[in-house]
């Protein structure tokens, strides 16, 4: 882990009742960086969130990681987070593709011209460098250790009620409350979902042999097993980030393993490639299922990142499809500001599914189709998957295409996530 320090002082509280632009319900790396975009662009928010900053910044409470498109960095730049963020990010200069390690593997590598596929950072660093600026931002009343409790969604405005008996009123009410939104659910949102029945277990790494800043996308008959590069730690020890995905069934087994079995399983389906190794992180899991928000809108309602679209692992996309989605959102109340409307207009909110819509259609239907093709135990044969992989290696257009697709340069983007 970084050497990053917390911090325990929050915004100052506003006056109870206090109306302001935005209410947004989760503070998580969605949810504070749409505040920090909105209060770039003079609007305002109150940002509920039920957990403890100290706690999701603990050292040791959060060993997961996660890839940086070059859009997403784009609006960690310009949204002012990325000068406390760039030595802590370890760039991704190539993808490694391999079934199962056998020959026919893929690189996906750019030209030296343009720029790596990514940036790979610690959950726990992002969360550092996100709750520091809305700290320092009057534009943002944070309300942590509290959740809405009543949301009231009128002709006129929103107003929610927190379990501590505060009432906050607002404009717009944007859901950015994870997988398990319970304002999406209340609103009668239809999801298109399925199980995926496999199980993701996720730590870290300490290696002999450095990464050369290379990701690998191994693909065994159980599910995909991935490695993602890290900076060295403080002590110059080799870092990667581990995404195991197994069948549910085999999950509990894995789960009941003590810490120098599973090193073992480990080291034994990466065939030496980054030489002896040891966990550098706590080890987590989670189940793996596929959930897309028919609309994302609603009456003076806004539904962003993981509660609007969650998808498989697979191509490391989930983050950075939220905050495609907070890029769109701010450009939109900004410009509708800007000719007089209120951020809880109908008309912004229509233009803002439309926008979405197609593009988080897009990213999941390719997600999906790489996690049932590559990601799902029996579902095609490992000869088939090296000639497809061989067929994605002879056809540059395709390479290309998965390449633009991980730095999240595809499709219309915000003005936030250009360069």
């Amino acid at each position: 882990m970084s050497e990053s320090k917390t911090t325990t002082q929050q915004a100052a509280i506003p006056e109870p009742g206090e109306s302001r632009d935005l209410i947004i319900l989760g503070g998580g790396l969605v949810g504070m960086t749409l505040a920090l975009a909105a209060a770039r662009s003079g609007i305002t928010s109150h940002v509920i969130d039920r957990a403890d900053p100290a706690d999701l910044t603990a050292v040791g409470a959060d060993g997961r990681a996660s890839a940086i498109s070059t859009a997403s960095w784009n609006l960690f730049r310009n949204i002012g987070i990325a000068d406390s963020l760039d030595a802590l990010g370890c760039p991704i200069d190539s993808i490694a593709v391999t079934d199962g390690m056998k020959p026919g593997r893929i690189d996906f590598t750019p030209k030296p011209d343009e720029g790596s596929l990514g940036r790979m950072f610690a959950n726990r660093d992002l969360r550092i460098a996100l709750f520091d600026a809305a700290r320092q931002e009057p534009n943002i009343a944070w309300h942590v250790k509290t959740e809405a409790v009543r949301r009231d969604r009128g002709p006129h405005g929103v107003e929610v009620e927190l379990s501590d008996g505060r009432v906050l009123k607002a404009s717009l009410l944007v859901a950015a409350e994870g997988r398990q939104s319970p304002t999406r659910d209340e609103a009668g949102f239809a999801l298109a979902k399925w199980d995926y029945k496999h199980r993701a277990f996720v730590t870290g790494l300490f290696h002999d042999k450095p990464h050369d800043n290379t990701a690998w996308e191994i693909f065994y008959p159980a599910g995909p097993f991935a490695l993602l590069p890290l900076l060295d730690d403080g002590e110059g020890r080799h870092r990667s980030a581990l995404v195991w995905t197994v069948a549910e069934k085999d999950a509990a087994g894995i789960a009941a393993m003590p810490d120098v079995m599973f090193v073992n399983e480990v080291a034994s389906r990466m065939h030496g490639v980054l030489g002896a190794i040891s966990l550098s992180a706590p080890r987590m899991s989670y189940p793996l299922r596929f959930h897309h928000a028919g609309h994302v809108i609603d009456d003076r309602l806004a539904v962003i990142g993981d509660a609007a679209h969650g998808m498989h692992p697979i191509a490391g996309q989930g983050l950075n499809l939220g905050l495609r989605d907070v890029g769109a959102l701010v450009e939109v109340l900004t410009e509708g500001m800007r000719l007089g409307l209120e951020p809880g207009d109908a008309q912004l909110l229509a233009r803002y599914e439309k926008w979405r819509s197609l593009d988080a259609f897009m990213v999941m239907s390719v997600t999906d189709g790489l996690t049932r093709l590559f990601g799902i135990p029996g579902r095609l044969p490992s000869a088939a998957r090296r000639l497809g992989m061989g067929a994605v290696q002879r056809m540059p257009t395709l390479k290309r295409f998965f390449m633009d697709e991980a730095r999240g340069m595809s499709g219309k983007l915000p003005a936030l996530l250009q360069g």
